[in-house]
């Protein structure tokens, strides 16, 4: 009896402790292990590889709330607050283009932007798929959430 109740003592202590551990977590978490200051406009740049995404979202909602148009200049990031605008360039061909952040992604790990159909065609993006790309903020955006 005295080992059963020792558990269940045991038991609620652990819950209790175990319970503190998760109340202050964000519902979102980076997998950016530096996301970028609202601060810092300008100074940073980033590279990696990009890729695009088109009809088969062309008219949901974004993570923003917006609808999708695969035409408009706008893009996916996982961490860049909503309307920050992000000079990407082809690393292949130099071509660059101007993107408004209004959607969280890419998705896989080794991307770093998903270009909409728009931008990916702007520089020359569409007929491999993905490209190596330098991402250069240019203005951070408020994101209220």
């Amino acid at each position: 009896m005295l080992l059963r109740n020792s558990i269940v003592v045991l038991s609620a202590v652990l819950t209790m402790i175990l319970s503190g551990c998760g109340g202050a977590a964000p519902r979102f978490t980076s997998r950016e292990d530096n996301p970028i200051q609202a601060s810092e406009p300008g100074t940073h740049q980033l590279a990696g590889i990009a890729s695009y995404y088109s009809d088969e979202f062309h008219g949901r909602k974004t993570s923003n709330g917006e609808t999708f148009d695969m035409h408009e200049l706008t893009a996916a990031h996982r961490t860049l607050p909503f309307n920050t605008k992000v000079r990407v360039t082809n690393l292949e061909n130099n071509k660059s283009i101007v993107v408004r952040i209004n959607d969280r992604g890419p998705f896989k790990d080794n991307r770093v932007i998903d270009l909409s159909f728009e931008a990916a065609k702007q520089i020359g993006l569409i007929a491999n798929g993905t490209a190596s790309v330098r991402l250069e903020i240019l203005e951070l955006g408020l994101d209220p959430r």
